[in-house]
């Protein structure tokens, strides 16, 4: 952000060659200090993984093609096999990083709405208002991502349809209740209770905060999935203003809940 404000300041003002010279090197040095911040922000918990992915070249293709192929086949027919195929390494290799496909999954889909809080936490740390927090949550959370230059080795983009597509899969399994025990859904439940925490403060007696939270957390990307694949069961249509639509309908539900209380 700070580094897009350089920028921006350099274009209408013109500076001399000398001056410029120091300023482009100014500018690099506050992009990398803005990729290492942004990468000190998201840290998901250990168990989701054996080896952890970002420690090696591999361990990042891994994540990069696998969300890749989940997007284009879906996580039913996704296997080992075929990522090891489409990076030209062996299933051996992959399962040195993950113990199964669903953890890769619950892995991808943890990183992405910790990435979601990062977001949330970087565009409202300096506003008091907390109605305003609110609003900026509910935007981010049912905005349209695109690709975010700080991780290179993430399509956002490709993650979001996976979340719209498949996050479901993370926790309607048997065992949910081991797997929760260790915590692999660390990420979602401290982004619920970030929202939960913003309402609070709006409506201190309203006792729904995390359920509400939760259910418009899901519903940000379920309506998205019944317009495209389910439509009589949305009010919403699959066009270029979904997503703004989507933002007024949690909104809508968000904020009447609050005032009703």
């Amino acid at each position: 952000m700070t580094s897009i404000l350089a920028k921006s300041w350099v274009k209408k003002n013109k500076p001399s060659i000398n001056s410029y010279v120091m300023i482009v090197l100014l500018l690099n040095l506050i992009a990398q200090i803005e990729i290492m911040i942004a990468k000190l922000q998201i840290q998901l918990n250990p168990v989701l993984y054996l080896r952890d992915p970002q420690s090696s070249e591999l361990g990042q293709k891994i994540v990069r093609d696998g969300i890749f192929l989940i997007d284009e086949i879906g996580f039913e027919a996704f296997t080992f096999k075929k990522l090891s195929n489409r990076i030209s390494s062996t299933e051996a290799s992959i399962y040195r990083y993950f113990e199964n496909k669903h953890r890769l999954l619950v892995y991808l889909i943890s990183w992405y709405w910790s990435y979601v809080e990062y977001k949330i936490t970087f565009e409202t740390h300096n506003i008091s208002d907390s109605r305003q927090k609110l609003k900026i949550a509910i935007k981010l959370i049912t905005s349209k991502l695109i690709n975010d230059d700080h991780f290179p080795g993430i399509s956002e983009e490709v993650l979001q349809r996976i979340v719209i597509n498949e996050s479901d899969k993370t926790y309607l399994t048997k065992n949910v209740d081991e797997i929760n025990k260790e915590g692999v859904f660390r990420g979602y439940k401290s982004l619920c209770m970030t929202i939960a925490n913003y309402m609070l403060e709006i409506n201190p007696n309203f006792e729904y905060a995390r359920s509400l939270t939760s259910t418009c957390l899901e519903a940000s990307h379920q309506q998205l999935f019944f317009a495209e694949h389910l439509p009589r069961l949305s009010d919403l249509k699959f066009d270029e203003g979904i997503y703004e639509k989507n933002y007024q309908f949690l909104s809508t539900i968000i904020f009447n809940a609050l005032r009703n209380e």
